[in-house]
């Protein structure tokens, strides 16, 4: 039966210590980028950049994940997505060897 709360209803801060604890890290050292003059906008660029070149080779990961039956069941990739995927890749690793 529906008593409605949400499923945040049932949750305390306290269990999720871990959270909270990596954004308050991740906070400070924000604060500690502002601090030492990094631009920020530069900052970003570069956090792209490096997306980029990290994303094809977890893009392959999910990938081989994604379409194995002993581990996704059921729940594979379509013939559809497969193909989506595969492309997607190539589109990102020519960007990444453009880029260099």
């Amino acid at each position: 039966m529906f008593d409605g709360r949400t499923p945040l209803d049932k949750e305390h801060p306290s269990r999720a210590k871990e959270f909270y604890g990596l954004i308050n890290i991740l906070t400070l050292l924000g604060m500690l980028i502002n601090f030492a003059g990094i631009n920020p906008v530069r900052a970003l660029f570069w956090t792209a950049v490096i997306n980029g070149f990290l994303a094809p080779p977890l893009l392959i990961l999910i990938l081989k994940i994604s379409n194995d039956r002993k581990i996704m069941g059921e729940r594979v990739n379509g013939r559809i997505l497969h193909i989506a995927g595969w492309i997607t890749f190539a589109t990102l690793a020519a960007a990444a060897v453009e880029l260099i």
